[in-house]
């Protein structure tokens, strides 16, 4: 069983949290799952209108989800050519995960002194949907719990500046982790991701920053792998 200390009061309900996802940031996270997931194909090429007449959700909400992804790295616009998705290079998944690791160590300290009860919940969510899909062998329910479990990371952190830094690395990665690992790395990845839960949930910042880094190091031994095929 995961116990958890509570350290302050939980926060009053967002916006985000108290009404509907606002339309661009739906079409944001549906555009990157796509990504990341390979739906939309690494280097291949796909226009604004297919992608607003794909999503249903209007040009102005796309077209600001393009412009975030964008300038996440995840794709490129090319005036007059389309827009363009990154491609994969197996090295820079080692670049991705050397800019990563410092930040994730911050995050995971912050959020172990600083959890609530609210940003509790969504660790233990986030727990159960990965070890749900560890157990069936869902790749893509794995993928989603995996991002659950960064955002509520950045919630329970309180530090805007380290989780907006994260944000795209943790997407560039699991990206990589889908396209070389998710055929055999679900069970293991699922025990280092639960490890950092718990000692979180503890309070314990200094195991919490210990879990982050093996997690790290576990794929970046991934991505050394990967950058020699």
């Amino acid at each position: 069983m995961i116990y958890v200390r509570y350290i302050r009061s939980p926060p009053l309900i967002s916006s985000e949290t108290a009404y509907p996802e606002p339309a661009a940031a739906k079409a944001y996270h549906v555009l990157e799952h796509m990504i990341v997931t390979l739906e939309l194909a690494p280097a291949s090429f796909v226009t604004e209108g297919a992608l607003i007449e794909k999503l249903a959700l209007g040009r102005t909400p796309v077209r600001e989800a393009i412009q975030r992804l964008a300038w996440e790295g995840l794709l490129d616009v090319r005036p007059r050519a389309g827009i363009a998705i990154a491609p994969l290079h197996p090295g820079d998944w080692l670049r991705v995960l050397d800019a990563r690791r410092g930040v994730e160590v911050v995050l995971a300290r912050s959020a172990a002194r600083f959890v609530t009860r609210e940003a509790a919940d969504l660790f233990h969510e986030a727990a159960l949907a990965m070890q749900k899909a560890v157990i069936s062998g869902n790749v893509l329910a794995f993928i989603q719990a995996d991002k659950a479990l960064d955002e509520a990371l950045a919630m329970a952190a309180d530090n805007p500046f380290a989780a907006r830094l994260a944000a795209p690395l943790q997407a560039h990665s699991r990206r990589f982790w889908f396209r070389y690992k998710a055929d055999t790395g679900l069970a293991e990845s699922a025990e280092h991701h639960v490890a950092l839960i718990r000692s979180i949930l503890a309070g314990d910042e200094e195991a919490a920053a210990k879990d982050a880094k093996r997690l790290m190091a576990l794929l970046r031994g991934h991505a050394e792998v990967a950058a020699t095929r």
